[in-house]
């Protein structure tokens, strides 16, 4: 099986680079853009990669915050997990927007008023704070084991809860600080929005908490089945409250968006509900992406692989999700005269994702999962896990088939 996940993974990457191929060689002709939409697929791919990590990191600094003791034994798999989202959207960002070779600028001679300065120096920050966990875990793993008994977790984690304390702020800053982005653009109404910089926190950790139910539930490098049973337990209902949580902030934000009359507040809401591109909001996002992982996340006897692959699927719904707060609010016109008031070729209204758009989504999903593999396996401290004291048995409610 392992053999198989590393064939599936380098042979996708392989593809997806032929994507990157074209972007590096023919630069934005090879995406679907135009002067009206300049961001696309790229962009969503980003969106979606950078909340993972927040909301990975997020949900198992828990472990450190609030001592949830069932998170600890994946709260390492959790940082490579976030490390891995991370890298993977910072590739996907620098290929949509091209000309690396000028990032270096951000740091030499910022805009201090710009929000994109602002997350650079967040992404650097927390970069930098997730390498220095994982050297602080790789080195506490070389400790002795603690005895039977004792109610301490082995390793120095002093260096580590200091750091995760300042990492979720961190992490806090830019998920919320993603819809900032977007918040402040006054000319899109559509994302001219208070609510969004809190919609992405909560997209951030729903879509987190469901990839490491995943990893969890599915990849589940080396933990024994008790352990699995009792994070997939608690991770089931932070997956299911959080994604509840988040429908309900979208419900309310299509209801009074759709009562608008201005078009450019009315028209990307019609276009989700009921444009071209309907079957991403009700199929994807809707369907694949919330009914079916929830009604396997509430059954009584579910499986940890079957409340895996329902977090696989809260996943690539969020795909979806991404994809339309970022394109209708470009299909729609500042004010509906200005396609007959000015044209020219590159002036259009629409969007189609190209197929070396899609190769290189495949290229990024392709290159998180590389890295994060490697990570798991070469790490150091994935070699003997830690072995943690938990409350005895009684107390502990694993459910029956979650335990096998």
């Amino acid at each position: 099986m392992k053999k198989i996940s590393w064939i599936i993974t380098i042979a996708a990457l392989l593809v997806g680079a032929i994507g990157v191929y074209h972007y590096l060689v023919f630069g934005e002709q090879a995406a679907g853009y135009s002067s009206a939409v300049p961001w696309g697929l790229g962009v969503a791919t980003y969106m979606l990669a950078s909340g993972l990590s927040a909301g990975v990191y997020l949900i198992t600094s828990l472990v450190y915050i609030c001592s949830v003791k069932e998170l600890e034994p994946f709260r390492r798999v959790g940082l490579v997990a976030a490390l891995s989202a991370l890298l993977a959207a910072l590739v996907a960002i620098g290929l949509d927007l091209g000309h690396l070779g000028r990032a270096w600028r951000v740091f030499i001679s910022p805009n201090p008023h710009s929000p994109m300065a602002w997350m650079v120096w967040l992404y650097t920050i927390y970069l930098l704070l997730l390498i220095l966990q994982l050297y602080f875990d790789s080195r506490g793993d070389s400790s002795p084991a603690p005895d039977a008994g004792t109610t301490e977790i082995p390793g120095d984690k002093r260096p580590g809860r200091y750091l995760a304390i300042i990492g979720v702020l961190v992490a806090l800053a830019f998920s919320g600080g993603l819809g900032a982005l977007l918040g402040v653009v006054q000319a899109r109404p559509y994302w001219s929005n208070p609510l969004l910089p809190v919609m992405f926190l909560v997209a951030a950790l729903a879509s987190g908490s469901a990839l490491l139910t995943f990893i969890v539930g599915v990849v589940n490098p080396g933990q024994h089945a008790e352990e699995t049973g009792r994070a997939i337990n608690l991770l089931a209902r932070i997956v299911v409250g959080l994604l509840v949580f988040y429908l309900l902030f979208e419900l309310v934000e299509m209801l009074l968006g759709s009562y608008y009359l201005s078009p450019s507040h009315a028209l990307p809401y019609q276009l989700i509900l009921t444009g071209p591109n309907w079957w991403i909001f009700w199929i994807v996002h809707l369907v694949v992406g919330a009914l079916i992982p929830v009604l396997l996340l509430v059954r009584s006897n579910i499986t940890a692989k079957t409340a895996g692959w329902a977090g696989f699927l809260i996943t690539l719904g969020f795909l979806g999700v991404r994809y339309n707060i970022v394109v209708p609010g470009l299909l729609a016109p500042p004010f509906p005269a200005l396609p007959a008031a000015y044209s020219e070729p590159g002036l259009v209204y629409t969007y189609v994702p190209t197929q070396s758009e899609w190769l290189v989504v495949l290229f990024v999903l392709a290159l998180g999962a590389f890295i994060f593999k490697l990570g798991i396996e070469y790490l150091p401290f994935n070699r003997r896990p830690d072995r943690v004291v938990t409350p005895p048995a009684r107390h502990v409610k694993t459910g029956a088939d979650l335990s096998r």
